[in-house]
């Protein structure tokens, strides 16, 4: 009973961030797609760290510390936490002043606009969505698997996976990317919060931190040990943190949450604040499937750890808040990509048909709330048939997502960058990834992910200096002096 009453509450507070984001919208594509570029620090804050925080931390990561240990974090959180602002400034800063200067509100539609090349755009959004319909899939399975838990199996996956779809889309149709920002400052702080309490009262509740280790050592002492053999051996790690650092950036929900910020600092000060937190979440994660190991052994599904550590070792008054902290994670991630799959529909596979019309008017938030539905189906339905676990199909993304890096630092950061060259980048990259992940090119105890970013990276220079240049005037409108226009009011 205290979960439902949790939930409605969820519920309720969300709808409410939804409706006052909609009075405080217009029907403008520029609004209902990046909040007027008008984000200001906490809000840009919390709608990136929201939206990066997904139940691959809150879920994946516990299960894979379940079965591989507390290496996971060295694995994950140092690189993560150094590599994500950094990738902020190479990419993320420059894309935003690129983009209000072109008009571009969608990632897609910036890359197109920078190359003058309609076809980038059209290959950007054909791979974005290759990669991103995957990591929605796992968002949605992790939510709907801990809802069964939680509610004693009377709420089916396929009913709690049909209820989280339907609430996002609900709120990111009222108030576009303001509705899912706002939301993201109180869903970011609900499970924070929530982990870090968590970890506390877990270790109380094991006996204390020592003791807790103590059952893992008895248990299985190689999950308090650093591995040496898959994703641990030297080659691997660095091909993996090559990966988990990069692909945020890739992540194009991610690009245009940056993309809608109301100026410089206000990504400078978001990206300060990104270490801290990031370590914050992580070491809770990893240490909840550690934990598990020794209190839980022998668990059949891994994903699992969360919540029967939540449901087995937290006050009664807190644990209902385990799921509620996975369907934020979820939720803010999930609204995202729906509203920038839907942008670059309208964006870049609408373009041609529109005979010439701007995009400022009520019709792209019309198409862009149709085309959020069609998208939330269709991840409904692959969340019923993808039998993966929620870690492996978020790894298989986020090589994707990386092969993609080059072609975005270089379209922002070289001016010498041509259309040629990307569409040789993208298309080399994921070709090389496939061929690699089908074991029909030697790898060299490196990762897949790393040589297809090797390829990316030289295709996309090498042609580039192959073809001509772009256009003097092109140049100048993407990289000229800074935005000569007046900032918005911060949200």
């Amino acid at each position: 009973m205290s979960a439902l009453i949790g939930f409605s509450v969820y519920v309720l507070l969300v709808l409410a961030l939804g409706l006052l984001a909609r009075r405080r919208s217009s029907s403008s594509p520029e609004e209902y797609f990046l909040a007027g570029r008008g984000l200001g620090t906490l809000v840009l804050f919390m709608a990136l760290f929201g939206t990066n925080a997904t139940s691959f931390v809150l879920v994946g990561i516990p299960a894979r510390s379940y079965t591989d240990g507390i290496g996971i974090f060295g694995l994950n959180a140092p690189i993560v936490a150094l590599g994500i602002p950094l990738s902020f400034w190479a990419i993320g800063s420059p894309a935003r002043r690129i983009a209000r200067r072109l008009g571009a509100l969608s990632p897609a539609e910036l890359y197109a606009r920078r190359l003058d090349s309609r076809f980038v755009g059209l290959t950007l959004f054909a791979f974005f969505t290759l990669y991103t319909l995957p990591y929605m899939v796992q968002a949605v399975k992790a939510a709907a698997v801990l809802l069964s838990l939680d509610s004693g199996g009377r709420i089916s996956p396929a009913l709690g996976g049909f209820a989280v779809v339907c609430l996002s889309l609900v709120y990111t149709s009222l108030g576009g990317m303001r509705a899912t920002a706002w939301t993201n400052v109180f869903q970011g702080g609900l499970f924070l919060t929530f982990m870090v309490a968590a970890i506390f009262l877990m270790g109380a509740d094991l006996g204390g931190p020592a003791a807790a280790m103590q059952a893992v050592h008895a248990q299985d002492a190689r999950l308090l040990l650093l591995g040496d053999t898959g994703l641990f051996e030297p080659r691997a790690w660095f091909s993996w943190g090559l990966t988990i650092s990069l692909t945020v950036i890739a992540f194009p929900h991610m690009l245009a949450r940056l993309m809608a910020g109301s100026s410089e600092s206000t990504l400078r000060n978001s990206a300060r604040l990104y270490p801290p937190a990031l370590l914050l979440l992580w070491l809770p994660a990893v240490l909840i499937g550690v934990w598990g190991a020794g209190a839980h052994p022998g668990l059949e599904r891994p994903d699992q750890i969360f919540g029967v550590m939540t449901s087995g070792h937290l006050p009664g008054w807190i644990a209902p808040l385990g799921f509620l902290a996975v369907l934020a994670a979820v939720m803010s991630t999930l609204d995202a990509q729906l509203l920038t799959l839907s942008s670059m529909l309208v964006r870049d596979v609408l373009a041609p048909f529109r005979g010439g019309r701007e995009a400022s008017d009520a019709s792209d938030v019309r198409h862009g709330r149709v085309f959020a539905l069609t998208v939330g189906v269709l991840v409904f339905v692959l969340a019923q048939t993808w039998g993966a676990s929620v870690f492996d199909i978020s790894r298989r993304a986020f090589e994707g997502y990386t092969t993609l890096v080059p072609t975005l630092l270089l379209g922002v950061r070289w001016r010498r960058f041509t259309a040629a060259g990307a569409i040789a980048s993208i298309l080399l990259g994921n070709a090389v990834l496939l061929l690699a992940w089908a074991g029909q090119l030697p790898t060299a105890g490196f990762l897949p992910v790393f040589w297809g970013v090797v390829a990316a990276l030289a295709a996309g220079v090498l042609v580039s200096l192959l073809t001509a240049p772009p256009p003097a005037e092109l140049i100048e409108r993407a990289f000229g002096d800074r935005e000569q226009v007046p900032r918005p009011r911060p949200s």
